[in-house]
């Protein structure tokens, strides 16, 4: 076997085609746009690499690559817990252990010769809902966009090399066919007849109204929580920006108390119901591809990327008049049939029980593995986030 460090176009190119041979019999495997991790890669557009430090190999064997992995210390990541952790990801492997551990090995010496005491994996160089985790509980529904894939066998690869799950990720699904409880009916009717409050959807907005609406409810719902600081106005708009081109306003649901923003629900059209015919490539072809099944409304799958109420209204059944609403005006005329919610770890019951008390089901679980340098330390899972 032969471990190469990716610096070229040939093995960059190698790299990025790889999992194309370890799923080409998988018919749920739905690959990750290249443009999307190619990006990851590139220092010009991951802000994280100015300071951070990334690296990738390529494993071959009779020429033939058989396995990949990337490695990188980000200083902008927050580190739970006593030790220095960097992270690892985008693994992909045939079914041999002594592969994988060749694989592993490389990404724990690299960082351990850096100072870290973990690598946490698999884990992306970037925001949690993109390429986080790798999946241990349901094989057989495809991916959402930006999801983690991979064989059931993974798994024993991981934790025979000696990882263990630093946290479970649990994705829940909502079908908008089940109709909404009568206590979130009462709700809805209740902030109906409400002049103070209204429940709508975001048609007719500007990209800046909404990202002042956005940054109005984020700031007043998790600054100071988890060590989220106040979102800027120019962040706001960038976040929203970046949406537009795949928002649809219908599914972008508000309250608003006395005119101003308190609560939002924002989903968007799961993307891998388009992308599943573009091969993984958002080129010239993959885009037309993109706009004409947007056109036709392929997508019948909403993902919801973030929930949130602001602290004062937080317990008083918004959630609830949300999802009438949601039944009301997208669910009625057809738009949408499920709902997917981003994962929630299991370190955070809070907003679980939120999920479980919407009638979500965790139908998806993956996990966030570490593996500690020094074996003989005591192993600590993600600490539980405790209400406040």
């Amino acid at each position: 076997m032969e471990l190469i460090e990716v610096k070229d176009r040939t093995t960059e190119k190698e790299w990025m085609r790889l999992p194309w041979r370890i799923y080409q019999n998988d018919r749920n495997w739905i690959p990750h746009l290249k443009q999307d991790v190619a990006k990851v890669f590139d220092r010009e557009k991951n802000k994280r690499l100015k300071q951070g430090q990334a690296i990738r190999w390529l494993l071959k064997k009779g020429g033939e690559p058989i396995g990949r992995v990337a490695a990188w210390l980000d200083p902008r990541a927050p580190h739970k817990g006593p030790l220095k952790a960097g992270g690892m990801g985008f693994f992909e492997c045939i079914n041999d252990q002594g592969c994988a551990f060749r694989l592993f090995d490389a990404a724990r010496d690299w960082l351990r010769e850096r100072g870290m005491e973990a690598m946490d994996g698999p884990i992306n160089m970037g925001e949690k809902n993109m390429f986080w985790g790798l999946l241990i509980k349901n094989f057989e529904d495809p991916p959402i966009y930006g999801v983690n894939y991979n064989p059931p066998y993974y798994k024993e690869l991981f934790e025979a090399y000696g990882f263990q799950v630093y946290y479970e990720q649990l994705f829940f699904k909502r079908s908008m066919e089940v109709k909404a409880q009568p206590i979130f009916w009462r709700k809805y009717k209740q902030l109906e007849a409400d002049p103070d409050f209204e429940v709508r959807n975001a048609v007719g907005k500007s990209v800046e109204e909404l990202a002042d609406d956005f940054r109005t409810v984020y700031n007043a719902a998790w600054v100071d929580h988890e060590g989220h600081k106040p979102m800027e106005k120019a962040a706001a708009l960038k976040v929203i920006k970046a949406m537009k081109p795949i928002m649809d306003p219908r599914i972008l649901i508000w309250v608003d108390h006395k005119k101003v923003p308190v609560a939002f629900y924002i989903s968007i059209p799961e993307l891998n119901e388009i992308f599943k015919h573009v091969n993984g490539d958002l080129d010239l072809w993959g885009k037309l591809k993109f706009l004409w099944h947007k056109k036709i409304g392929t997508v019948k799958t909403m993902t919801g990327i973030v929930f949130g109420v602001a602290k004062e209204f937080q317990g008083k059944g918004l959630e609830g008049a949300m999802i009438v609403h949601a039944e009301k005006t997208i669910v009625d005329p057809g738009l949408y049939r499920d709902t997917v919610l981003t994962w929630i770890g299991d370190f955070n019951p809070r907003m679980i029980k939120v999920c479980t008390n919407l009638d979500a089901v965790n139908y998806r679980t993956m996990a966030t593995y570490r593996y500690q340098f020094d074996r003989s330390k005591e192993f600590a899972r993600h600490p539980i986030i405790e209400k406040k």
